[in-house]
């Protein structure tokens, strides 16, 4: 990774990539870096005053005038209601566009043209953040690398990221995410990547996309997007995935625990501690150690050292990027109580897959001992929301747990589910996120397993905060 400088822009290379209008300003201002925050800004940036859901970046552009910013992308249709004629005299650079968010996407797009660096697109219904940051992690122990910066991976945060980039970064690694068709599509258009990696496809974001096969069209557009001599890197074990890969125009590189796979992983075992696995690498077998827990994680790991293979790293250089990879906040994180409470903290988000796969992985955890699923809605999922909501309690009672906790609109769904299962009604509890804690704190004991996961929106994390409280203010 890199603390470089952005790239520049002049007024002019504005107006280049945004098609706008100037409105006030001298062609040749030069601007440090783009921002869309007023709480961020800087004298010498320009400012593009996006409108959202919630805040209208328009209605902070008295203030960041007064802040000594002199450059500004606005919304044509905003004008009029802007002292323009004052910042004309003040001297700043104004440029009306049609769409300012579009504007920042195409900013972004002309950054990425105009930088030395090659794309590493990562996209996928599960994993894709994990891959991200391990494939930033492998790329970056040999070439200067810019990756995504927590979840931006939408029409905002992606040119964000691409904004960022510097004259001396040879490679950026970025995650494209999606709620609505062609969503994919405008994001792959701005980043344009070299590499296009598609982890899986599953019933996510159901509610905007309306089906599996929406879910499978709007995440092979990334291949559509993929430059000339692009290279699609695609998961070998997911067969929707390996349909987008009889389709492709492109040349494609599979990763995977099939053994059609070129990058692929044998001996897999899992502990508490991580998983081992031997990479299968061309006519090379490499040991691998990972600091985090889960089978899936293997599959997460093939795809960065698939990249990395592409890219001409050696095997060293993969296993040390692979062995270097630190989890993200929220994502199957595994937290050890001083009192002996063990938690596997998923709260980052969740959707059907990623539910089986994290109830898989505390089923491995817990051994022996006593499990606890404490369940969040999966959010996004439309009309099919109360059937799949169903199928997790069902799953959670079929691997074993002794007690399950449901919070939000489809709690009661959960839990039927676990019942249909054959779970004692007792063993099944709903409630708030306060209810739900008492409960569990006053029950648990030394040696038990705490599975906490949800969509971002359901803020699960409080659960694991109040169970970490407890378990520090019981030891004392």
């Amino acid at each position: 990774m890199t603390s470089s400088h952005p790239i520049p822009w002049t007024t002019a290379e504005i107006l280049e990539a945004t098609a706008g209008e100037l409105v006030s300003g001298d062609l040749q201002r030069a601007f440090a870096k783009v921002y869309i925050d007023s709480r961020m800004t800087a004298d010498d940036g320009v400012f593009v005053a996006i409108t959202g859901e919630i805040h209208d970046g328009h209605k902070f552009l008295p203030e960041v005038v007064d802040q000594g910013v002199r450059g500004l992308v606005i919304n044509r249709e905003k004008t009029e209601h802007l002292p323009l004629a004052a910042w004309k005299k003040m001297g700043a650079a104004c440029i009306a566009v049609a769409d300012t968010t579009r504007a920042l996407g195409d900013m972004a797009a002309f950054n990425r043209r105009r930088s030395h660096a090659s794309v590493v697109g990562i996209t996928g219904s599960n994993g894709k953040t994990t891959t991200r940051q391990l494939t930033a992690t492998v790329v970056s122990q040999q070439y200067n690398t810019l990756a995504t910066a927590g979840n931006f991976n939408n029409e905002i945060g992606l040119p964000l990221t691409l904004l960022g980039l510097a004259s001396d970064h040879q490679w950026a690694v970025v995650e494209l995410g999606t709620n609505n068709p062609g969503e994919i599509a405008r994001l792959a258009d701005i980043c344009s990547p070299d590499i296009g990696v598609i982890t899986n496809i599953g019933p996510a974001h159901l509610e905007g996309l309306g089906s599996i096969e929406g879910v499978a069209r709007e995440k092979g557009s990334l291949l559509n997007g993929l430059r000339k001599n692009g290279k699609a890197v695609l998961n070998a074990d997911d067969p929707r995935v390996l349909q987008l890969a009889r389709q492709s125009r492109h040349e494609v590189v599979l990763y995977g625990l099939s053994a059609d796979a070129a990058v692929r992983a044998t001996d897999v075992h899992e502990n508490e501690e991580g998983i081992s696995f031997t990479l299968n690498l061309a006519d090379k077998n490499i040991s691998i150690r990972l600091n985090s827990p889960g089978r899936f994680m293997a599959t997460n790991a093939l795809a960065a050292a698939a990249v990395g293979y592409q890219l001409g790293l050696s095997g060293s250089t993969i296993k040390a990027g692979l062995e270097a990879f630190r989890p993200v906040g929220g994502r199957m994180n595994i937290l050890h109580t001083l009192n002996g409470i063990h938690i596997i903290d998923d709260t980052y988000n969740a959707n059907p897959d990623s539910m089986q796969v994290a109830l898989s992985t505390l089923k491995t955890m817990r051994a022996g001992s006593r499990g606890i699923f404490v369940a969040g809605d999966m959010l996004e999922l439309g009309d099919q929301a109360p059937s799949l909501h169903g199928k997790i309690g069902a799953m959670a009672a079929r691997s074993g747990i002794r007690r399950l906790y449901a919070k939000g609109e489809f709690a009661d769904q959960v839990v039927c589910g676990a019942r249909d299962e054959g779970m004692p009604a007792a063993n099944t509890i709903t409630g708030s996120r306060q209810e739900i804690i008492a409960d569990l704190t006053g029950w648990l004991g030394p040696g038990d397993w705490v599975l906490v996961k949800g969509s971002r929106g359901m803020a699960m994390e409080k659960v694991v905060e109040g169970i970490k409280a407890w378990a520090e203010g019981s030891r004392g």
